[in-house]
């Protein structure tokens, strides 16, 4: 019999997000597979197993973690546990993917990336958009030169979440608006602009003490550049995703840019010239598991490390900053 070589992947905890992020994905990835699965709750985790054909349960985390035959772990734990669990998986020896945002700050995200370095193992920050073919273009688009010199920079995105009770909106989990949404567009200006910003101003309406539920912030590129981010979980903008760009000789303007697959918009206007494109193909999560199958092999590298999670975290942290918060995780 053939030694099964599949890049061998354990869920820990039963999220919703992970039959879209890992488990579907892997049915175009024959490279990977899930095969384990362990929740706070052993029942919740043996349902899901059962729904989503994983073949073993574990009792505990640590029970996962420890599982020799796992090459690597897939964390869509609550922003407050990812350092925590990241870490003792890379000492374990297991690759980890762990959602975004990778931590509840900067000093965790480097006691994280601490951690890989030191095991040796492949710590990713699941931006999963940056992965898909529209992303790259965006980037191609900003540094071909057809918008002139960039002058500014935008990303928005706010969507109706209107369930209080829910994680996003727990401080001691930490959560906000900025953690879950607005951890996006700081990544896609940081990918836009190929450098770290100075956040300027910001600006929240809250759900509760300490939690955002609407942030915008002004930033501003070493170069001169200005950046602006705007992200909801519930405000007067109830639904809005989109990236704009505006040079001195044109504008670039991306509806849908984080979900490409659900409905995006690429439109590029160069001087008197206006041209549309699509990116039809698999969906954004089936791109950042090839990919991370990839990396873990050695065969490539992946842009949302570590290295560049923790320079996404100071961002974030810096918003707070402005804003008068606490920084989460404190």
């Amino acid at each position: 019999m053939a030694a099964d070589t599949r890049l061998k992947i354990g869920v820990l905890g039963a999220a919703r997000i992970a039959p879209a992020a890992i488990i579907r994905p892997t049915r175009a990835v024959p490279e990977a597979a899930v095969i384990a699965v362990a929740a706070r709750n052993p029942t919740r985790a043996r349902a899901f197993a059962r729904r989503q054909g994983i073949p073993r349960v574990h009792e505990t985390y640590d029970a996962l973690i420890q599982d020799p035959e796992l090459d690597a772990v897939y964390i869509p734990l609550p922003n407050s546990l990812h350092a925590e669990w990241s870490i003792r998986a890379l000492r374990a020896g297991k690759h980890v993917l762990c959602e975004k945002p990778m931590a509840a700050n900067a000093e965790q995200a480097q006691q994280m990336a601490a951690a890989a370095a030191e095991s040796g193992r492949v710590l990713i920050e699941a931006f999963h958009y940056r992965y898909h073919p529209l992303a790259a273009r965006m980037k191609e688009v900003v540094e071909g030169g057809e918008l002139g010199t960039i002058r500014h920079l935008e990303a928005h995105f706010c969507v109706p979440l209107l369930l209080p009770g829910n994680i996003r909106y727990r401080f001691d989990l930490a959560g906000g608006a900025t953690m879950d949404l607005g951890c996006y567009a700081v990544n896609a200006l940081r990918h836009l602009a190929g450098a770290e910003p100075q956040v300027t101003m910001a600006q929240a309406r809250l759900a509760s003490a300490q939690v955002d539920r609407f942030m915008r912030a002004e930033l501003r590129f070493p170069d001169g550049r200005t950046g602006r981010i705007v992200c909801s979980l519930f405000s007067p903008i109830l639904v809005r995703s989109r990236v704009v760009v505006r040079g001195d000789e044109g504008e670039l303007r991306v509806s849908g840019p984080f979900h490409p697959q659900l409905y995006h918009r690429f439109r590029v206007r160069a001087g008197r010239s206006v041209h549309s494109e699509r990116f039809p193909g698999e969906p954004t999560f089936t791109h950042q598991l090839r990919a991370f199958v990839k990396t873990v092999r050695g065969q490539a590298t992946m842009a949302t490390d570590a290295v560049d999670a923790v320079a996404n975290m100071r961002v974030i942290d810096a918003i707070y900053d402005q804003a008068g918060f606490r920084r989460r995780g404190t």
